[in-house]
């Protein structure tokens, strides 16, 4: 089975089970909440000072941060449920070359967090868009604004479907792998900050809003490779680990 035909089959796998209806349904509830706070919410003096300027309706919008963490519980789930479930016997008897047939599982992951991306960017979008006409101002962010939300979104997704996918192939088991999701892109970054004021500017959510143009703690190029990054080398810690033990 060539790569293309590998990577369908990780695609099918996904779009197959109830997982994407549940992520779908976390997308719907976070743009609804935004909607909610663009409506409703106020700054402490009563005004609406936080949606007046299209800087900051770019920020509310920007879901690049909250695309790269949904997509990696998605990754981690999608790549540990193989082991916990014991298809991955299936998948190595039938590509031997098991580096292959990660590779083509983590093309595949990216491709779902991609998607998860750009799907819950434009739903944060819509959501400030249909609610700001019952505020006093209008929608000022422009065509490329939302361009680099949405392009941020698909990329932080990509990035973060991989990574989670790489601590689920490592840890093997759901809940290790979730566990492990959140050790890495929610508990780790704010410890290394507080042990170096340099590493704040590389912690996923900081790249993650410069790539989407909300923030200038880095180049946007270079916070778009360093998204790059945070996925590469776990994605090639777990291919070295999968081709040297047990499969199960």
């Amino acid at each position: 089975m060539n790569t293309v035909n590998l990577v369908r089959s990780e695609l099918l796998k996904l779009t197959t089970t109830r997982m994407p209806l549940v992520f779908a349904g976390v997308l719907g509830a976070l743009a609804i909440i935004n909607g909610i706070a663009v409506a409703a919410g106020t700054d402490m003096d009563g005004s609406k000072g936080f949606i007046a300027t299209a800087a900051d309706q770019q920020s509310i919008m920007a879901f690049a941060s909250n695309a790269l963490l949904l997509s990696a519980f998605f990754g981690a789930t999608a790549a540990a449920r193989v082991y916990a479930n014991s298809t991955v016997i299936a998948t190595f008897l039938e590509t031997p070359n098991r580096a292959r047939a990660i590779r083509a599982q983590l093309i595949a992951v990216a491709i779902g967090g991609a998607v998860l991306g750009v799907v819950g960017a434009a739903l944060t979008i819509t959501a400030v868009a249909v609610t700001l006409p019952t505020t006093d101002f209008g929608f000022f962010v422009s065509a490329t604004g939302v361009a680099e939300v949405v392009a941020a979104s698909a990329w932080a997704g990509a990035a973060g479907a991989v990574l989670g996918a790489a601590i689920g192939t490592v840890v093997r088991n759901t809940g290790g792998a979730v566990t492990g999701t959140v050790l890495a892109l929610v508990i780790a970054p704010p410890l290394v900050v507080q042990l170096t004021d340099s590493a704040a500017r590389w912690v996923p959510s900081t790249l993650a809003n410069v790539a989407s143009g909300v923030a200038t703690d880095t180049g946007r190029l270079s916070s778009v490779i360093a998204i790059g990054v945070w996925a590469i080398v776990p994605a090639a810690v777990a291919i070295w680990s999968v081709t040297r033990r047990d499969v199960v």
